[in-house]
């Protein structure tokens, strides 16, 4: 069978969008009031960090997942709680993902569909696409993320002739101080999107070329945080700070009260679109990584029959993790963020280079064996 490969471009297009994801669509950085683009920012630079450590490790390990390359690091025995632990901390985002869009959809657009509907035929999408292989999904990136990322413009663009924008909303800049923007910047934005990119070493052994794996990360970090900044910039511009720290949508509200001559309105169904894209991409890859280490972990050699599985655990997983939307993002902030996310995005890769460094400087490769 041939292998799977993708280039560059293409993992660099799937990653932007899946860094951006839900991200541009929710407030994120709304603690710090008008200095949210701030902690964005600063965000960003700690990611370029964190992206690194990513990248580091997959190029000590050029085959391998991050899945297959925890035994050999620290050993098989240790290695099944915390793969374990991924594959459900990958599920859990790809079901918060879905209830983020399912919630959107059916309060904006799909008024009288039920979510449950709405978040199954977008998985059932997402599937069709997975099952396809890689090489399509990084084939979806190519055709998605350039009219995405138009979209995007378009709608700045029109921000601007908001009646409302003014640059006013962003002083004083840190007129609050510091201490807002460190509690915005971690556990919240370092973690969420930036942390997540962790998703990266998901993709390695696909990638054609592996030397330019630190390089398509770390533009990822920098292009996709500055989206997120500059976005941060025109929504704060037109809703101000304290609708931005209020509203759950504040993009999607930003881009309603877009209208030129009383004529050309709802400018908003673009962020819907925008929305399904960065959905895709985010869903996708946490369910592609979850396939990939189910399948480590129960030694299969395909992930066909895995992702068919995924698909219908996600769904109403979707559903169940909360009540409604201001809960479970209450628990997500307050709970798994800071005790789950953290300690999967931060400490364990910083843990695992430190241990792989080791290894590779004494040659003790053998020994987890």
């Amino acid at each position: 069978m041939k292998k799977e490969n993708i280039n560059g471009l293409q993992l660099f297009y799937v990653l932007v969008g899946f860094e951006i994801g839900t991200a541009i669509i929710l407030g994120i950085g709304s603690g710090a009031k008008q200095d949210a683009w701030l902690a964005t920012l600063i965000s960003m630079l700690c990611g370029l960090i964190l992206m690194g450590v990513f990248t580091q490790l997959s190029l000590y390990y050029p085959n391998d997942t991050l899945f297959s390359m925890l035994p050999k690091i620290i050993g098989k025995y240790l290695s099944y709680p915390i793969t374990l632990i991924l594959i459900i901390y990958l599920i859990y985002i790809a079901a918060t993902v879905c209830r983020d869009f399912g919630e959107l959809i059916s309060s904006t657009m799909l008024v009288r569909t039920p979510t449950v509907v709405i978040i199954a035929s977008f998985m059932v999408l997402i599937i069709y696409c997975l099952r396809g292989g890689v090489e399509a999904f990084g084939r979806m990136g190519e055709v998605i993320f350039p009219i995405y990322f138009i979209s995007l413009i378009v709608l700045w663009v029109l921000l601007l002739n908001v009646d409302d924008f003014t640059l006013k909303n962003l002083t004083p800049v840190m007129g609050n101080g510091l201490k807002p923007i460190v509690k915005e910047v971690y556990p919240g934005i370092i973690n969420f999107p930036f942390g997540e990119m962790i998703i990266i070493m998901m993709f390695m052994p696909y990638l054609n070329n592996k030397q330019i794996i630190r390089k398509v990360g770390m533009f990822v970090i920098l292009i996709g945080g500055l989206i997120l900044t500059i976005n941060s910039i025109f929504v704060l511009c037109v809703l101000g700070p304290a609708i931005y720290d209020e509203n759950w949508f504040p993009f999607f509200t930003a881009t309603q009260m877009v209208s030129i001559a009383d004529f050309l309105e709802r400018f908003d169904a673009l962020v819907i679109l925008m929305m399904v894209s960065g959905v895709f991409f985010k869903v996708g890859g946490c369910t592609f990584g979850a396939a990939v280490g189910i399948s480590h972990l129960v030694k299969l050699n395909q992930t066909k029959s895995v992702l068919l599985g995924l698909g219908t655990i996600i769904t109403p997983l979707s559903l169940l993790i909360a009540t409604n939307l201001v809960e479970y993002l209450e628990i997500a902030y307050d709970y798994l963020i800071p005790y789950l996310f953290a300690p999967l995005q931060l400490i364990l890769p910083i843990i695992l280079l430190c241990i792989a460094f080791i290894r590779k400087k004494f040659n003790l490769e053998k020994s987890s064996t």
